[in-house]
């Protein structure tokens, strides 16, 4: 491997340069959850790559935009990577120690909305390229990014953005959004993500709340329609019951369970940091759980919304329900064709009248353990974190890594600044500045070892 004695010593010594940087993009509220400052977060993420040599376009979707920016290098070899500036809701507020969009640092650590999940990654990458074009005065490789706004609402109009600009996305290889190190400080390889078909269930029953003593015994009631109709979806056996659900399953290979026979047990983690008693299907740990974890499908409620819960007592009758239901799905089942399903079953089962909204979806896509593009990113993390990387071969989580699989045809690998207390998603979220400067150091790696 390279001497990196000197990209080393640029990325230490302008850290807090690097830190302020992050700061400022933090601060820019962006979440597309609610619309908000997605326009102005793009220009701030096009204005920090064009301050390298990037050539930038600010892309339209019928979304958020979307920020592309190429820059040349020595080899023709181009690396792809892909981030997302969009930010989660920062509700509840009052759960935060510091403003979500006043970044603080503390304790070894920076606070703020966004700035594990995506913000950190991405300043954190341009630092390492900072690094490499101080001390070089050139990309070893060409380089693009592709930047989205709407990760956080499932990426609706990423798959068609990548299948219009595909020549414009060609590259050999792609870095993805996230990665980190686990609750040992092993950085990991996560090799694939599951799918997701995200729907609003919702039931209505009359044109207004009725009062419980009139209409108990005599209309029909708008949550209990919709209990009944999820506990169909279901049974205690925990087998979800839509006809053809299991159909498409492309069940894991004796390569997977290999890959997961080597990771950690992590049932007394899980039942330590969730504070969960048992797991379900009469799981106990070791190689069962992880397998099961990610490579079986899921129905899962995610929330429920129907008449009165407030303090006290309100005796009504709710009019209108809906529930927030989530599809994990693995290869090869569909988000469109569980949409049908879903319908076609709850029909079947005498609830034509339950609405479906479809909130977002994507299938899975996996990369192949075994491709050299992993092999690079594996060997540099151990230089940086002292410790070899391990590779997972599906994580249960979803993102739009499928085009990037199947269109552009790209090995993706993932690395990041994460760890198991980042918080991602929910208050006090926040980074660990050693590991931000370890993840600049690995890209810096990962970049000159993949132009050889």
């Amino acid at each position: 491997m390279s001497d990196f004695t000197k990209i080393d010593s640029y990325l230490e010594q302008n850290l807090d340069h690097s830190l302020d940087e992050l700061s400022r993009l933090v601060a820019q509220p962006s979440i597309s959850a609610q619309n908000v400052g997605l326009k102005e977060c793009a220009q701030l993420v096009a204005g920090m790559l064009e301050a390298r040599g990037f050539k930038c376009q600010i892309m339209d979707t019928e979304g958020a935009p979307v920020v592309f920016g190429e820059r040349k290098g020595r080899s023709d070899k181009t690396l792809l990577f892909y981030n997302h500036y969009d930010v989660q809701p920062p509700e509840p507020l009052e759960l935060w120690d510091t403003p979500p969009f006043e970044p603080s640092r503390r304790d070894g650590k920076m606070y703020g909305r966004g700035i594990s999940d995506d913000k950190g990654h991405i300043v954190s990458r341009l630092h390492a390229i900072d690094a490499i074009l101080a001390t070089e005065g050139e990309l070893p490789c060409n380089i693009k990014f592709v930047i989205e706004g709407e990760e956080e609402t499932s990426s609706v109009h990423l798959h068609d953005f990548i299948k219009q600009n595909i020549p414009l996305l060609k590259a050999d290889a792609c870095i993805w959004e996230f990665g980190g190190v686990d609750h040992r400080e092993v950085p990991m390889q996560y090799l694939g993500l599951r799918g997701i078909c995200y729907v609003e269930l919702s039931a209505e029953t009359a044109a207004i709340d009725v009062h419980s003593g009139t209409g108990g015994s005599i209309f029909p009631n708008a949550a209990w329609r919709l209990v009944w109709a999820l506990n169909s979806l279901k049974g205690p056996d925990e087998r979800i019951r839509l006809p053809g659900f299991y159909d498409d399953v492309v069940q894991p290979s004796a390569r997977d369970r290999e890959l997961m026979d080597k990771l950690p047990d992590v049932a007394q983690v899980y039942k330590d940091m969730y504070g969960v008693k048992e797991f379900i299907k009469g799981l106990k740990g070791g190689t069962d759980l992880k397998m099961e974890e990610v490579f079986t499908p899921t129905c899962t409620i995610c929330g429920l919304t129907s008449g009165y819960q407030g303090p006290g007592s309100k005796t009504v009758q709710p009019a209108r329900a809906s529930a927030k239901v989530d599809f994990r799905l693995v290869p090869d089942q569909k988000p469109e064709t569980v949409l049908r399903q879903l319908r076609a079953h709850l029909d079947a089962e005498g609830f034509a009248d339950v609405q479906i909204k479809f909130l977002g979806g994507e299938p899975a896509a996996r990369t192949d353990p075994d491709d050299p593009f992993v092999k690079v990113v594996v060997d540099t993390a151990e230089e940086v974190f002292e410790t070899p990387m391990e590779l997972v071969p599906m994580v249960g989580g979803s993102g739009p890594n499928h085009p990037f699989v199947h269109d552009l045809g790209l090995p993706v690998a993932t690395a990041g600044l994460g760890y198991p207390d980042t918080r991602a998603h929910a208050p006090n979220e926040n980074i660990r500045i050693d590991l931000y400067l370890k993840h600049a150091r690995h890209m810096a790696r990962v970049i000159e070892e993949f132009a050889k």
